[in-house]
């Protein structure tokens, strides 16, 4: 059972004192509960489906460190493996046997990866595969969509989505012109805008990156078609398709977006699951491209804590759990059950609400709909969305604390959990 009386005065004193010692009091934006209002909790520990503040509160929680804690957090075997893994030291600075293990796993697993190369973030990733691709094509100019986020190098903040949007920052002062020059944007779902730029810029544009599932505007799936669509016009045009999977590799199928919707691209980013929650990311890709990567070829991309031995140990454990039989059809149902039934709640209540779910991600947007982009998104109502978000966590559930952003379930949810989820949703909507 959860609480359903919550009381944060430590996580209030902790968060005051926070303020004076970090930039907003966070070490990332979104966690300051700008666009919910009220404060938020300060953690403690997690295990499980769950978390427990520093004033002892017990919450189920779908944010799940914003998606690797895909078995649970502090899952039992994920922690053993560690135990043995830091008897041998947290770093290492040179090759481990461990890489070739987890590269092996992701080569197997997703379609477009043929090599692949671990750094320590999604952004990282993000930022290795746009100079990677600028090199392999000799060209300069990127498409990325409106509200896809991929991570916050300059190039890439631009229309931006995730804590940009929640924060309502077009982009970020201090981002020189020039570095964005040459990004063009396009909405989601809308091919002829792309077609458009491939038009306007011929031979100019070395690839389209994309979240091929959106989950850093909230939740929007691909129409049919337009991943399909993609692939079409960047082979017409000479250009590179790469899947941003940070938060989709692994989580709505084994092999990602690729694998569920059939479509491979030239290259992939992952990061999040692969790291069992440490600090991880990768880009990998077509062989004769990523052979283009420093040492096997000129493209120089560096990292001292890339592959290290505690990541490499708590992604392989992982993705060994995954790969047990069932895992991804629990994962849909506890998710499908989850989300079907927040939108039949929100009729019931007399609330205008669209949303979805893919496997173990879904969202909820308090909008009629339907979303297909970002600018679908926007015309949600956000402050019922604050109202909603305090309301669930106040109760012992603990969503995203932003209308756009993506919420994710893991194998450690039980149905007992999302019953208990939907219950407290009806008595928060029916209040709104």
């Amino acid at each position: 059972m959860v609480n359903t009386t919550i009381k944060t005065t430590k996580s209030q004193e902790v968060f005051a004192a926070a303020q004076n010692l970090m930039p907003g009091g966070v070490s990332s934006p979104v966690r300051a509960f700008k666009s919910v209002g009220g404060q938020p909790i300060v953690f403690d520990r997690v295990k499980g489906a769950y978390i427990w503040d520093v004033d002892g509160n017990q919450y189920i929680d779908y944010v799940g460190t914003w998606g690797p804690a895909i078995c649970g957090h502090a899952h039992p075997e994920v922690i053993a493996a560690l135990h043995e893994a830091l008897e041998k030291g947290t770093s290492f600075g040179a090759p481990s046997a461990l890489e070739n293990v987890l590269a092996e796993m992701v080569i197997d697993a997703v379609p477009s990866i043929e090599m692949v190369r671990f750094v320590n973030s999604g952004t990282e990733a993000c930022m290795g595969v746009l100079r990677l691709m600028r090199a392999f094509t000799n060209r300069d100019k990127i498409i990325k969509f409106e509200g896809c986020y991929h991570g916050h190098a300059d190039t890439f903040l631009v229309k931006a989505g995730s804590g940009v949007a929640t924060l309502g920052l077009p982009d970020s002062p201090g981002v020189p012109k020039a570095a964005t020059s040459t990004t063009l944007t396009a909405p989601f779902n809308d091919l002829e805008s792309v077609k458009a730029l491939f038009e306007e810029n011929r031979d100019e544009i070395a690839g389209v990156i994309l979240e091929p599932v959106v989950g850093n505007a909230g939740f929007i799936a691909p129409d049919a078609g337009f991943l399909e669509g993609l692939r079409e016009l960047t082979h017409e045009y000479g250009a590179l398709l790469v899947f941003d999977e940070v938060m989709t590799g692994f989580r709505i199928a084994y092999g990602g977006a690729q694998e569920k919707f059939g479509v491979t691209p030239d290259l992939t980013t992952l990061g999040k699951v692969i790291g069992g929650g440490l600090p991880v990311g990768a880009y990998g890709g077509r062989r004769d491209i990523m052979s283009m990567v420093a040492p096997a070829g000129p493209v120089y991309q560096a990292g001292t804590l890339s592959g290290n031995p505690l990541a490499m140990t708590a992604g392989i454990k992982t993705l060994e759990l995954l790969q047990k039989p069932g895992t991804y059809d629990y994962l849909e149902r506890i998710t499908k059950k989850l989300a079907d039934g927040l939108l039949q709640i929100a009729k019931e209540t007399g609330h205008a609400a669209c949303g979805g779910q893919i496997s173990a991600m879904f969202g909820l947007f308090f909008t009629s709909g339907p979303v297909h982009n970002y600018e679908d998104a926007k015309k949600s109502d956000t402050a019922k969305f604050g109202r909603f978000h305090r309301g669930m966590l106040e109760r012992g559930v603990y969503l995203a604390p932003s209308q756009f952003e993506a919420g994710f379930t893991s194998f450690a949810h039980t149905e007992e959990d999302i019953d208990q989820t939907l219950a407290v949703a009806r008595d928060v909507m029916s209040s709104l």
